[in-house]
């Protein structure tokens, strides 16, 4: 891709959002009946394509269940409220009232309770005991702290996640963590991120990880591009990220899954991540819309409790439809954010995919003004 001169010796390339590009109609479309939405992941099929974000405002144990009933997987954030207190129900009532231009203190304030080990335990059996896959997130920081606990509670699916995350990290507070320990250590799938380029992605797939987050500074909470001044534009991520999986698979014979995280509102814009090479996509903003999500009408991610520097901001979210509804409907609204596997299916049907596989090959145009 040719690269765009900033300056006398300074140039960079010219990167596209979501919003940027558009699904190209296929010669041949098909029934949307006859489209499969399913993914799998190691030994786990999915009938969505969809994993809830690990915040506190779309993922408790309850909307894990609910999400896993419908065919997707819930990511409990293993460093949020449900293992911080044993009953965080009116901490969260209370987030839900909070005035978004002033609620960064106070959710410093919630937020410095330590993380319990006992609690990490039980919220990943509440969930395994529902019947649904378990799945939960950690940071790489925190990682070594709770790998023991991890293991006794028999997670399922465990993603490593942070605002960027690298395979090997330097401090001078010690040895350097090295994903790749870790990721060999637990038998079971693990995926990490968020990264967004084709050197970040190549070096997490060589950790042995069974799939990859893509997306960086793009959440709707997210003020990562403003504080820190780094962020993607998620389509150009998503297929430089392809690109990184094609060349790993050549080299290695091992096929490791993308997840587009972040910048996703419809089910238009699913279809479109998944276009760019994505397997699935993490939600957060569209379903803390939904009016039985755990946020109650906020939506935060878990940087917005950060000590030091907050990277998150809480955006209200008006509800649009039950959970339900907003992931298979019935929709009631004309915009995209209800029905997002109906959206995906008639997009898929109208591009000729009978699967997701056959949609990373659908033809894209980069066309600013269609949003």
């Amino acid at each position: 891709m040719a690269e765009i001169e900033i300056g006398m010796g300074k140039s960079g390339r010219r990167a596209y959002g979501l919003g940027d590009v558009a699904l190209v109609p296929s010669r041949r479309t098909r029934d949307p009946r006859d489209v499969d939405l399913s993914w799998e992941i190691d030994a786990f099929r999915f009938d969505l394509p969809v994993m809830g974000a690990a915040m506190d405002s779309v993922t408790s144990p309850a909307s894990a269940a609910t999400l896993g009933r419908l065919g997707g997987v819930g990511v409990l954030a293993l460093e949020g409220l449900w293992t911080r207190y044993d009953d965080p129900e009116p901490l969260l009532r209370e987030i839900s009232r909070l005035d978004p231009a002033t609620a960064t203190p106070r959710l410093q304030e919630i937020y410095a309770e330590p993380i319990r080990a006992e609690l990490i335990r039980d919220r990943i059996r509440e969930i395994r005991s529902a019947g649904v896959v378990s799945c939960a997130a950690i940071t790489p920081q925190r990682l070594p702290a709770f790998a023991d606990t991890l293991l006794a509670a028999e997670l399922d699916l465990l993603v490593v996640q942070g605002s960027v995350v690298s395979a090997e990290h330097v401090t001078r507070d010690g040895d350097p963590l090295n994903l790749k320990t870790f990721v060999r250590r637990f038998d079971i799938p693990v995926i990490v991120g968020g990264c967004a380029s084709y050197q970040a992605a190549r070096h997490l797939m060589r950790t042995g990880a069974a799939g990859v987050l893509v997306g960086v500074g793009s959440g709707s909470t997210s003020t990562t591009r403003s504080v820190l001044g780094v962020g993607a534009a998620q389509a150009t991520a998503i297929a430089d990220v392809r690109a990184a999986r094609l060349r790993h698979l050549d080299e290695t014979g091992v096929y490791v899954h993308i997840i587009a995280d972040r910048g996703l509102d419809t089910g238009g814009d699913i279809a479109k991540a998944v276009a760019c090479g994505a397997d699935a996509v993490m939600l957060g903003r569209p379903l803390a819309s939904a009016s039985d999500a755990p946020g109650g009408g906020r939506h935060w991610g878990l940087n917005s409790g950060h000590a030091d520097l907050p990277r998150s901001e809480v955006a209200v979210t008006p509800a649009v439809g039950t959970l339900e509804e907003v992931l298979v409907g019935p929709a009631r609204r004309s915009d995209g954010r209800t029905n997002l596997a109906g959206g995906l299916r008639r997009a898929m049907a109208t591009c000729g995919a009978p699967n997701l596989k056959q949609l990373q090959r659908a033809e894209l145009t980069v066309t600013p003004e269609a949003r």
